[in-house]
């Protein structure tokens, strides 16, 4: 499903909603344009889950963690385009915490079935377009309750 927001604030009042909604082994990737929010959207899912820790890009590191109600597991996988090592992922996305994942088209090989896919293209200003798909039972009813 398609979902057009307006402003930064209705990314963020997305992303708190989601975190509100979330649940322990939930696993959502983000993609799309470069500076089109997913960040915004990671650090708003947080403040749903009861983080206050002041959250930011994993660009470098690959993945953070934050302590919240459950664990937020943040991971950028831009640069991980055909590392074909085990890097314990397989253990984070099964794990009790929510993992978002940034950029997830470039480790989709280790990808759960069962997942929350977010698009995100830049149309003009602070306008963009949530492409939002939802996969497995448990993610079709977030959607429902989300939209």
């Amino acid at each position: 499903m398609k979902k057009v927001i307006h402003s930064k604030k209705d990314t963020e009042l997305l992303g708190r909603k989601l975190g509100e909604l979330s649940f322990k082994g939930m696993c959502i990737t983000l993609n799309g344009d470069l500076g089109a929010g997913k960040t915004t959207l990671t650090k708003s899912i947080g403040k749903g889950m009861g983080i206050d820790k002041t959250i930011s890009s994993p660009t470098f590191t690959i993945l953070k963690i934050y302590k919240g109600n459950i664990p937020l597991y943040h991971i950028d996988a831009y640069r991980m385009e055909g590392i074909d090592q085990d890097l314990g992922f397989e253990e984070i996305l099964q794990g009790e915490g929510v993992c978002v994942i940034e950029w997830g088209e470039f480790i989709k090989d280790i990808l759960p079935e069962e997942r929350l896919d977010i698009s995100i293209y830049i149309q003009k200003d602070e306008e963009r377009i949530f492409d939002i798909n939802a996969y497995g039972e448990r993610y079709e009813s977030l959607l429902e309750k989300l939209l």
